[in-house]
């Protein structure tokens, strides 16, 4: 049994629904108010934990305060199959938090508030090297601690882990960390923040991807929203086009993409099969509303 070790963050998501997203300076009142589980690494954690149908263990490292949702999300994520050795309460620390409008279209705008998710140093990392230790891949974002990211990706490769990086949320500065990524899985936008090119066709993407390559990033998977993902590898480099679906909210579907992108890996499927896997897994959660709670199960997406 492959094991597959989540690193990130865990947020409290409070939720508004407007007609349109506000722009600078613009008051709208909202149309509905909702309390959601979310985070990316969380969000990650669960869409693992719910595809693999056993035949993988999920373990996430991550901070929760301890308030009444860090214990909400914990008692959550266990009854899905997540492993709780990673999992920490942080004393005198709230859970995170993250703001999100959610506009009839389905776009999102996004604000976060670290809370404990700060906490998750490189120190507090070493006391979970077994995790490391046991994993065969592992998936980390950019919402925790830089120098947090910086050593689990040294420690996972010195380790032989094969290690997946979605860059959110992405900048153009501190870039040394992409000769420890085998696998990076941007958007459009966290493409353009990494590359400086703009992405807005599959040739862009192919662009942006060698660009990466060159930082030696060895797998690229850039995701194109409704076009589908770009993949550049050595097995296979184009595109595997998105399923058609009326979406309602996307909050989870990148989430659900890369646990996804990485269950179908760690059972062995080739890099286009499981970005195949992977859209299907993300194109049923944006027909959903929430983050984890829109996040499918494994026999959903067989279906």
């Amino acid at each position: 049994m492959s094991q597959i070790l989540v690193i990130g963050s865990a947020n409290a998501d409070h939720v508004m629904n407007f007609e349109y997203l506000p722009v600078p300076g613009q008051t709208l009142m909202s149309r509905a108010y909702r309390l959601e589980h979310g985070g990316k690494g969380a969000n990650q954690a669960l869409a693992c934990a719910r595809l693999c149908q056993g035949d993988a263990e999920v373990a996430f490292i991550c901070h929760l305060g301890q308030d009444s949702v860090g214990n909400d999300m914990l008692t959550s994520w266990l009854k899905d199959g997540i492993k709780a050795e990673g999992i920490t309460q942080v004393a005198n620390m709230s859970t995170g938090t993250a703001l999100i409008f959610v506009a009839d279209n389905g776009e999102n705008s996004i604000g976060i508030a670290a809370g404990a998710n700060a906490h998750l140093t490189p120190s507090e990392l070493e006391k979970h090297y077994a995790l490391f230790a046991n994993a065969q891949f592992l998936l980390i974002q950019l919402e925790t601690p830089m120098e947090t990211v910086h050593h689990a990706l040294q420690t996972a490769k010195r380790l032989g882990i094969t290690t997946v990086l979605n860059p959110a949320p992405a900048t153009s500065q501190e870039l040394d960390y992409l000769k420890w990524v085998d696998i990076i899985t941007p958007n459009e936008t966290e493409a353009e923040a990494l590359t400086g090119i703009e992405v807005n066709n599959e040739e862009d993407a192919e662009l942006a991807a060698q660009w990466l390559h060159q930082q030696g990033v060895a797998t690229v998977v850039i995701t194109l929203g409704s076009k589908g993902a770009f993949i550049s590898s050595a097995g296979f480099t184009g595109l595997i086009p998105a399923l058609t679906v009326q979406a309602i909210d996307t909050v989870a579907a990148g989430d659900t993409f890369n646990g996804a992108l990485v269950v179908g890996l760690s059972e062995g499927m080739s890099i286009a099969a499981a970005v195949g896997f992977a859209n299907a897994a993300s194109a049923i959660t944006v027909t959903r509303e929430g983050a984890q709670r829109a996040i499918p199960y494994r026999h959903e997406v067989q279906r």
